[in-house]
């Protein structure tokens, strides 16, 4: 097991996503499968997902809502020191997914590079950039993807699997705090469970695979007290988190998780799990940019970022809105 908290003043600027057009519903989903359609949506509370077509990769969906991110930022490419794509999925084993999204940015300045924490991938990227910012190392702008395709690597006759994940892609950029510290990132804490790795991966040539139900009892174990310690230690109580945005693992869980953590009636949890499945490492930031240009969360809150995924790992970010 690892720990790792950092502190400083970087704040998300803008956030981007996308989705692909492609929408696959249970019914298409259960005829690779077999069996009634109606089961998914009791089991996962998903009603569809998106799957990308065979010309999309994952620098497309990255560029696509590393783009949106930078426009609701006002910062142009030529202004990242950094560049951290959290994928699962990368295009090929080298080089970096990242920096062919770097040269289509047109981001001369910024290094980049690819992350794999599998689901928890995005908080990994977010801590460590925040990190480096601190340091100075990375300039004064750092863009932030959180980028996978699933749909790539499903068995799709896995009937526990395949019903689960979409595609897609989802971004932030950080940089100094604006307006009274809106979107702020107040902390962050990493933690990795290597005993646990055999849960979720995928073997040297094969497909993706996953102990559902381990999985679930493992989160549902050692989560809620993980994200207790976090935020005793950072002085927060439950009652000053208005906002949670969890990992979509399936929608069934999520609940699961709001109940153990004992969230207040009026904490907002943010789902997109319905219409897009799991989404992997994009899952928290589509999920959060989704909020932010709906307007749903007001300046000034507190929201609890909180992800989990292969290895077994787990991120969290306390951040303002």
């Amino acid at each position: 097991m690892t720990t790792a908290t950092t502190t400083g003043a970087a704040a998300i600027l803008g956030t981007g996503s996308w989705v692909p057009d492609r929408v696959v519903g249970n019914d298409e989903v259960v005829a690779h499968t077999g069996g009634p359609s109606h089961w998914i949506t009791r089991k996962t509370a998903i009603v569809e997902r998106r799957w990308a077509d065979e010309g999309t990769s994952t620098a497309d969906a990255a560029e696509h809502a590393a783009r949106a991110a930078l426009a609701a930022a006002d910062v142009a490419p030529e202004q990242l020191g950094l560049i951290v794509l959290a994928t699962s999925t990368p295009d090929q084993p080298q080089p970096p997914t990242a920096c062919t999204v770097q040269d289509r940015l047109g981001a001369v300045g910024a290094a980049a590079l690819d992350l794999n924490a599998v689901c928890s991938g995005f908080l990994f990227a977010l801590a460590t950039a925040r990190g480096l910012l601190a340091t100075g190392e990375a300039g004064r702008h750092a863009l932030i993807i959180g980028a996978d395709l699933y749909s790539r690597i499903l068995d799709r006759t896995d009937h526990r699997t395949v019903v689960l994940f979409g595609d897609g892609a989802g971004a932030v950029v950080l940089g100094p705090a604006r307006q009274e510290g809106r979107g702020e990132i107040l902390a962050t804490r990493l933690r990795s469970f290597g005993s646990r790795r055999s849960l979720i991966e995928v073997p040297p040539g094969g497909l993706f695979r996953m102990d559902g139900r381990a999985v679930s009892d493992f989160v549902l174990r050692e989560v809620p007290p993980a994200v207790g310690a976090f935020l005793a230690d950072n002085e927060v109580a439950l009652a000053d988190i208005r906002h949670l945005f969890v990992h979509q693992a399936n929608g069934v869980l999520v609940d699961k998780i709001a109940a153990e953590l004992g969230l207040l009636p009026g904490t907002v949890v943010h789902k997109t799990v319905d219409r897009y499945g799991n989404t992997a490492s994009a899952a928290v930031p589509l999920t959060l940019d989704r909020a932010y240009r709906t307007g749903t969360c007001a300046p000034g809150e507190s929201a609890l970022l909180l992800a989990f995924g292969g290895g077994m790992a787990v991120g969290m970010a306390l951040i303002r809105t």
